[in-house]
């Protein structure tokens, strides 16, 4: 690791390192900085933070810092999520970093508020490291689940988030270790998915069984073929089917007009409304649909295994989750990283110095940053 203030000078913004070489030269001041976002979020600052006061305890300055909206509270669009205060010289080459380390951990905290809230007796498990851009980011999104999951258990009694895929963030989430079975190569290492599943039972005996049912196209027949093998864990409840089917295909025993059908058994009312390309996609498309849980959990309680538990993967984003809640898919766990912000503009933090030497002052079009008078 590099030293801090040479870490800094390498990825701070240019003009910022600029701004801070003519305030050496001039004289220092006291500034204030408000921090915003302008879209509504839930308040994941604690990254930001800690950083904050790692910096100024290297550097050796004091920092204030006015944190208006703790730690997983509701934030207005373009409402100031925290003010800092502290000497021009050692914050102006802050900026950039500070941006980065918080409009996208808010938005993802809202986006897993948003998926737990409206699946609240679903068990979430957060996969989202190897979709993001380096170790950091999957810092901050593992961070970022655990705070939006925080909040939806206390606004809906949510099960949320109970777990995250690796060791480094699971501190997050309560847990000593990362959690997950198997991969779709270990399938493939197998040569069928019962194979998988017994060896990795031998191996791991004291590892929940979670078995991955798609990669031969064979959803129903592999599932029934496992839960027939572990008998004992399947009418224990010990027994848990991933489903991660690819959106160029039906899960077994599935197309549109079969698709509809299952629906129509279950949760009629969810197709008899106005339904756009997307929201069909996800109640009776390829892939993971709603109808595809529904069949998948049909065929087992059919066949007796009425405790084996289903976990869903593949896309599971707030729209997503919003339509398995509408037709009311029986999933017992989401294996999910789709919860990262969709569109990354909308991630853009942004900083203004509001005050100099306790005078209020900002750029024009920026008052409303100004801290109000009690």
């Amino acid at each position: 690791m590099k030293p801090i203030d040479r870490y800094i000078a390498d990825w701070t913004d240019t003009y910022f390192k600029n701004t801070k070489q003519v305030i050496n030269r001039n004289g220092d001041a006291t500034v204030t900085y408000a921090i915003f976002i302008r879209r509504p979020v839930v308040s994941a600052p604690r990254l930001l933070i800690e950083w904050l006061n790692l910096v100024a305890t290297e550097r050796g300055f004091s920092v204030e810092i006015n944190l208006r909206y703790p730690e997983g509270k509701w934030v207005g669009a373009g409402e100031p999520l925290l003010y800092i205060t502290g000497p021009m010289l050692h914050l102006c080459d802050l900026e950039t970093l500070l941006l980065q380390k918080l409009g996208p951990a808010c938005v993802a905290a809202y986006n897993a508020f948003t998926m737990c809230v409206t699946l609240p007796d679903v068990a979430f498990i957060a996969m989202d490291a190897r979709h993001c851009a380096g170790t950091e980011m999957a810092e901050m999104m593992a961070y970022a689940a655990s705070v939006g999951s925080a909040r939806a258990k206390r606004k809906s009694n949510a099960v949320g988030f109970i777990g995250n895929a690796t060791d480094a963030t699971a501190h997050f989430f309560g847990n000593d270790k990362g959690m997950g079975t198997m991969p779709h190569a270990l399938i493939g290492y197998a040569g069928s998915t019962l194979k998988a599943a017994q060896l990795f039972h031998q191996a791991l005996p004291d590892t929940p069984l979670a078995v991955l049912v798609d990669y031969f196209g064979r959803e129903i027949s592999d599932s029934l073929e496992v839960a027939s093998h572990f008998t004992e864990l399947a009418h224990a409840g010990q027994l848990s089917l991933r489903v991660d089917t690819p959106g160029g295909r039906y899960m077994e025993g599935l197309d549109p007009q079969t698709s509809y059908a299952v629906l129509e058994r279950h949760v009629p009312d969810v197709i008899r409304g106005y339904r756009n390309e997307n929201e069909l996609r996800h109640l009776i498309g390829t892939g993971v649909s709603a109808a595809a849980i529904w069949h998948l959990r049909e065929r087992l309680d059919q066949a007796g295994y009425n405790k084996v538990k289903i976990t869903g993967s593949s896309g599971f984003s707030p729209e997503k989750c919003r339509l398995m809640a509408d037709a009311r898919a029986p999933l017992d766990f989401v294996g999910t990283g789709s919860y990262l912000p969709d569109k990354w503009t909308e991630t853009y933090a942004t900083a203004d110095i509001i005050e100099y030497d306790g005078v209020p002052r900002v750029k024009l079009g920026r008052e409303f940053l100004l801290r109000k008078k009690a």
